[in-house]
């Protein structure tokens, strides 16, 4: 008799987890980072995508307007 087929769960899309290098690998690539800045912004913020999403977002744009006040400057 054959056993019964187990179900395996979808990962959450919503989080990311550090402990699993495929995921770390996957997140790391999709948002266009090193893994060493995924884990801090992780730190930062918690595991919550949207969270990361939007830390990244405030970064750039705080880059971006250094990057401004460098030009303007000069």
């Amino acid at each position: 008799m054959a056993k019964p087929k187990t179900k395996v769960a979808a990962p959450d899309r919503s989080k990311i987890s550090m402990e699993n290098k495929a995921e770390v690998k996957y997140w790391a690539k999709h948002l266009g980072i090193t893994r060493e800045r995924l884990q801090s912004i992780v730190e930062k913020v918690g595991n919550s995508a949207a969270s990361v999403r939007k830390e990244l977002a405030v970064q750039t744009i705080s880059r971006e307007e250094t990057r401004g006040d460098e030009t303007q400057s000069r």
